[in-house]
């Protein structure tokens, strides 16, 4: 049975029960969504999200406004209507890749829960993504009816689960790849890629040794990078030679002796050249 009937609840929303949603229309495609708070309507449906006090998965309850909510993961936090709708169906939404669904559910899914459960450890400040989604509600001054505005944040929630998915399965699919390269670099000190790849997480997570990544651009050119200390730091582990900063074209190549070297940042840490045998170059040059 595909043509599902989904209930939430009408009025005011927020991320958890609009992402839950999102999914579902993801595997139901027709489905017919209700929003309502009337008992008898949510008894006859399919799948209920967010509203009727019950969570069971088998017979496609998924509320956590209950007495005693409905659980929380092993790092305390608690589940919301999105995370029970994830435990049950975020494999499938990935293709049938549970370690995908499980990076989704850490980098998306549970901080949703946090913020919608109150439970603010662990939450970045700033604008997050629940904010945004709580903005597609109607303000006092407009007149918009609230079901069509869900169905905008709905629309918005979808795309977002989508590149969510698509970003997790390439940074995982990555992985593989990196660690060859690490395997078969010549000098465990410069790796490279044949094509562009996340590297950064697999590079620390393998190799203490590694200072430099290289890589082709879109372009066509090459690119040397420096490895930070760690994922998401300024500081490099070593970074390209100082009387490089800022220069490029001609100015650079006179100050590497490498013909067809094209800019260095200047914090030192990307560069680039026509060739891969000059971005080599520029490595052994950094190496000294």
């Amino acid at each position: 049975m595909t043509n599902k009937t989904i209930v939430t609840h009408s009025g005011n929303f927020h991320a958890d029960d609009v992402f839950s949603v999102a999914a579902i229309k993801n595997i139901y495609p027709n489905c017919t969504l209700v929003r309502t708070r009337d008992k008898d309507i949510i008894a006859k449906a399919d799948i209920v999200i967010d509203v009727g006090g019950e969570y069971d998965p088998q017979t496609g309850r998924f509320d956590h406004h209950q007495r005693g909510g409905a659980g929380a993961r092993e790092n305390g936090i608690p589940y919301s209507s999105f995370g029970l709708i994830w435990q049950k169906y975020g494999v499938e939404l990935c293709g049938n890749d549970k370690e995908v669904a499980d990076a989704i559910d850490a980098g998306l899914v549970s901080t949703i829960d946090a913020i919608d459960c109150g439970y603010a450890e662990g939450v970045s400040e700033g604008i997050s993504l629940s904010q945004t989604i709580s903005m597609f509600n109607p303000t006092w001054q407009e007149d918009t009816p609230y079901d069509d505005c869900f169905n905008e944040a709905v629309a918005f929630a979808s795309r977002i689960l989508t590149r969510f998915i698509a970003a997790a399965s390439g940074g995982i699919n990555a992985k593989s790849i990196v660690a060859e390269a690490i395997q078969k670099a010549a000098d465990p000190r410069v790796i490279v890629l044949e094509k562009y790849t996340p590297w950064k997480k697999t590079v620390h997570a393998l190799s203490e040794q590694a200072l430099f990544v290289i890589y082709p651009s879109d372009t066509g050119q090459w690119r040397i990078q420096t490895v930070p200390v760690e994922p998401g730091s300024f500081e490099n582990r070593k970074s390209l030679p100082k009387t490089w900063a800022g220069l490029s074209d001609e100015a650079l190549q006179q100050v590497t002796g490498i013909s067809d070297a094209m800019f260095c940042h200047n914090g030192l840490f990307i560069a680039g050249a026509n060739s891969f045998e000059s971005t080599m170059r520029m490595a052994s040059i950094a190496l000294q």
